[in-house]
C-alpha cells in the first residue's frame, strides 16, 4: 500500500489533498507523478483506437458488399427492358421494291452485308429477283475462287436464257449457300434471308463498302432504276404492284421474251 506524502503550507495549515485517476503521489515517487497509470491509459487508448478503425472498415466492406448485390440483380432487368423496346426496322419499299436499311448495294443490284471486318455476305436485291422472274439455275462460283468488286460472280437462267450478275465485294469465296443453289427460287422470293447466295473474305472489305451505295443514295437508285423500268412496261409500275406497294414477284412477264436478256443486262451492268 502506498505511503502519502503530505506538505504543510508555510501558514502551517494542512492543505487540501486531492487524489485523481492519473495522478498519485507516494513516498516512493516523492514528489514526482508515477507513470504507470498513465501507461495503462494510453494502452486502453491505442487499443481502442484499433477496434474502432477495425469496426469502419468492416463497415465499409459491409456498404459495399450490398451495393455490388443490388447492382448485380439490376443491371440484366435493365439490359432485358432495353431488348424489349428496340424497334424492329421493317425494309423501305421503293418503287414498289424492299429496300433494307442496314445492307449496302452495287448499282447492279446485288448487295452486300458485313458479318465480321472481313467476312461478307452477298445476295440479289428485291428489284434484280422480281426482274429475272422465275430461276432455273444460278451457276455460282466455287470455294476458293477470288472475286472482283463490279465484275462477274454468278449467272441465272431462266427459259433457256442466261444473264450475269456482278459482286458487290472483292475477296475469295468462302462458303456458298447449298440450298439456295439446290432450290433458286428461294433467291427470287427471300432474295435477303434465306435466299442469301455467298459469303466472301474480303481482306478489304472496308475500302469495298465504300464504293457501295446505302441509305437515301440506295433509295434514290431503287428509284431511278423503277422509273427506267417503267418506260418498258406496256402498263404502270403500279398496276403490278401488290397490297403494301410492293411490285409483283414477276415483273418482266410482261416483257417480251425476245427483250428479257437485253432489259436485264442493261439494269445489272453485266
Amino acid at each position: 500500500m502506498p505511503s502519502y506524502v503530505v506538505h504543510l503550507a508555510s501558514d502551517g495549515r494542512l492543505p487540501a489533498l486531492f487524489l485523481t485517476a492519473d495522478a498519485l503521489w507516494h513516498g516512493e515517487c516523492l514528489d514526482q507523478k508515477c507513470e504507470q497509470p498513465v501507461e495503462r491509459r494510453s494502452g486502453k487508448v491505442v487499443f481502442m483506437t484499433v477496434i474502432l478503425v477495425l469496426l469502419t472498415f468492416a463497415g465499409f466492406l459491409l456498404i459495399d458488399y450490398f451495393r455490388s448485390r443490388k447492382q448485380v440483380v439490376v443491371r440484366p432487368v435493365l439490359q432485358t427492358a432495353k431488348q424489349e423496346v428496340l424497334p424492329r426496322l421493317a425494309p423501305s419499299i421503293v418503287g414498289g421494291f424492299k429496300v433494307p436499311e442496314n445492307l449496302r448495294y452495287h448499282p447492279g443490284h446485288t448487295w452486300a452485308l458485313s458479318e465480321s471486318p472481313n467476312l461478307v455476305r452477298v445476295g440479289i436485291d428485291d428489284f434484280a429477283s422480281k426482274l429475272i422472274g422465275k430461276i432455273e439455275h444460278i451457276a455460282l462460283p466455287q470455294r476458293g475462287q477470288w472475286v472482283r468488286q463490279g465484275q462477274k460472280i454468278w449467272t441465272i437462267f431462266r427459259d433457256g436464257k442466261s444473264v450475269d450478275m456482278v459482286s458487290p465485294i472483292e475477296g475469295t469465296v468462302a462458303e456458298i449457300n447449298e440450298a439456295a443453289a439446290r432450290d433458286p427460287e428461294s433467291a427470287r422470293t427471300d432474295p435477303y434471308g434465306e435466299g442469301w447466295l455467298l459469303t466472301v473474305q474480303s481482306p478489304d472489305a472496308k475500302i469495298n463498302f465504300r464504293n457501295l451505295l446505302g441509305g437515301a443514295l440506295a433509295r434514290w437508285w431503287t428509284q431511278e432504276s423503277a422509273n427506267r423500268l417503267q418506260k418498258l412496261l406496256p402498263m404502270p409500275l403500279g398496276a403490278l404492284a401488290q397490297d403494301g406497294g410492293v411490285a409483283m414477284d414477276n415483273v418482266t412477264a410482261h416483257i417480251p421474251d425476245q427483250d428479257w436478256a437485253k432489259v436485264t443486262k442493261e439494269f445489272f451492268l453485266a
